[in-house]
């Protein structure tokens, strides 16, 4: 079945990633090139093969560069959300307080995400705004649900009734598409926290620059170690390692209809559940088609406990 939100979507058209162009006649003094790091178990982390790439505006000027994630990478990136079990433990409130102190520290620092999409991508001034004040309101919105996304009472055909709670999956791989390189970040991250999973997000490949600036929202945010992890680098190599991966129990993949064919050949061999979009372009302004139910149901195992009773 689909969803009456995705009816209709027009398949995904990848954008072109700009060359790096030479600067004549610019006598200034240059900036420091920086390097965006990984963020693995909560620390910024060099990439194991010591290899970057380079980020390009569509005017051709480089913007930084971002560690070349590769297979050590993710499977560190596992072990680090593998050992922050005590996130699914924790109480929904505590889980959507720390969502709601993400949504307040990115609101503080508003103009300079905006600044830095709009550098990126191109789109202007406004686009980029409404970008970042969407990705705020999603984090409220996921705040509010993480203590209300709650199971439900069944009545079998016997004497008794059976509870259908839902359970965190564990540790969610997340290839993020690559348009939107913040809504579209925070749209798939952040139902997978609230609902007490761990992740390994891989983000926009072609606009990198603003998931690695959220590093340091994460880090001040009371975020647990391990929680969100960030791979950087290509998207296809990096989900065929997170589809392959025995230790990572579902995978989201976002982004070209072959990507989304190799995801669900690759994860049949171990049971992984997948979901993935098909090459098909999602609105991620569109809140019927970007947040709710459509996403927090697929981030949740439901386990029905049949409860008995006599007269």
């Amino acid at each position: 079945m689909k969803p009456k939100a995705w009816f209709g979507r027009k398949l995904r058209a990848l954008p072109n990633l700009p060359e790096l162009k030479a600067v004549s006649g610019d006598f200034g003094l240059s900036t420091i090139d920086r390097t965006a790091k990984l963020f693995i178990g909560g620390k910024q982390a060099r990439p194991d093969g010591n290899y970057s790439r380079a980020i390009v505006s569509p005017k051709g000027r480089k913007l930084g560069e971002v560690g070349e994630g590769n297979r050590k990478d993710i499977r560190n990136a596992v072990a680090a959300a593998q050992g922050a079990t005590a996130w699914s433990s924790a109480t929904a409130h505590n889980r959507a307080q720390i969502l709601y102190y993400i949504a307040e520290n990115l609101s503080g620092r508003a103009d300079e995400f905006a600044d830095r999409i709009g550098t990126m991508s191109g789109t202007s001034a406004a686009a980029a705004k409404a970008e970042v004040d969407a990705s705020i309101s999603r984090l409220f919105t996921y705040g509010a649900w993480a203590d209300k996304f709650e199971g439900v009472v069944h009545t079998p055909p016997l004497r008794g009734v059976a509870l259908a709670m839902p359970e965190p999956l564990g540790v969610v791989g997340v290839i993020c598409p690559p348009e939107a390189p913040l809504l579209g970040f925070i749209s798939l991250v952040a139902p997978l926290i609230a609902t007490g999973n761990r992740v390994v997000a891989v983000p926009s490949e072609p606009y990198p620059l603003a998931a690695t600036d959220l590093y340091s929202i994460l880090e001040t945010s009371d975020v647990p170690a391990g929680v969100v992890n960030i791979v950087t680098g290509s998207a296809g190599e990096l989900a065929k390692t997170l589809a392959a991966h025995n230790d990572v129990d579902a995978l989201w993949a976002f982004g070209t209809t072959e990507l989304s064919t190799m995801v669900e050949m690759l994860s049949a061999g171990n049971l992984k559940r997948t979901f993935v979009d098909y090459g098909e372009l999602t609105d991620w302004m569109d809140r019927a088609a970007g947040e709710g139910a459509l996403f927090l149901r697929r981030a949740v195992d439901v386990k029905n406990i049949w409860i008995p009773y006599g007269e």
